[in-house]
């Protein structure tokens, strides 16, 4: 049965829409509402959110000024225009909590910056930011925006988004909206590995972290928002347009 195949294939994280736009682009015409009765009858479903507020220390600084420029428009013509970044928590028998801060491009939602840790410093998302810069780069003015942790409005992270003359913009604080794209990819991370796995060692979890992000989200997870194509597809086509024009 190939909805079972789609269903496996995806470990479990598509859905019946997702497994009706893949069936119909291999040639398999069928519709959502069919594919959604196949599988309650064969009692597949897909994995569901489990949700986990962890609320670490922020520290702003509440005589500065931190203007939101992306203004919740998570559109961007063409790559490295706008980055967003934030930190998410994963659990691990062995060291408690960990810290994972990655930076995506608004152009096609990829991920292009990432790094694992065991603890929430200023360090650890400017590893992120740089390992971004070196698989991308972000143009002179461009725009990152994050939320208003002290990882981020340090010194040292604000100085290095001045040295290279990029904007930075901020979520107002306690308002998750203002970053909707990086709490949805953070949502995807959580919903379809995270919360649904238990990691012995930091190890164990950073090698699932790699495979997850580098070889599913960007490589193979289709994205509604993007026209049920990949990151890695959205990018690509994108190069091939511009050599062709």
């Amino acid at each position: 049965m190939e909805i079972t195949r789609v269903f496996n294939e995806s470990k479990g994280r598509y859905g019946s829409p997702k497994i009706t736009k893949i069936l119909n682009n291999q040639g398999i015409k069928i519709s959502q509402k069919r594919v959604g009765r196949r599988m309650k009858s064969l009692g597949l479903r897909s994995i569901t959110i489990k949700k986990f507020n962890h609320f670490g220390k922020s520290k702003t600084d509440n005589t500065k000024e931190y203007p939101n420029l992306l203004e919740q428009n998570f559109f961007a013509e063409k790559p490295s225009q706008k980055w967003v970044g934030d930190i998410t928590y994963i659990y691990t028998i062995e060291t408690g909590w960990t810290y994972l801060a990655i930076v995506i491009d608004l152009f096609d939602l990829k991920v292009i910056g990432w790094s694992y840790g065991l603890n929430m410093t200023d360090e650890l998302v400017i590893d992120a930011f740089n390992k971004a810069l070196v698989n991308r780069g972000l143009e002179s003015g461009g725009i990152f925006h994050s939320d208003r942790g002290s990882q981020y409005t340090s010194n040292n992270y604000e100085d290095l988004l001045s040295t290279i003359k990029i904007q930075h913009s901020y979520s107002k604080k306690g308002y998750p909206y203002d970053n909707a794209s990086m709490e949805s990819s953070n949502a995807i991370l959580k919903k379809e590995e995270v919360n649904v796995n238990t990691y012995q060692t930091f190890e164990e979890a950073k090698l699932v972290i790699f495979e997850f992000i580098e070889s599913w989200y960007n490589n193979k997870r289709i994205h509604s928002t993007l026209g049920y194509i990949t990151p890695n597809q959205k990018y690509n086509n994108y190069i091939t347009n511009l050599a062709i024009a």
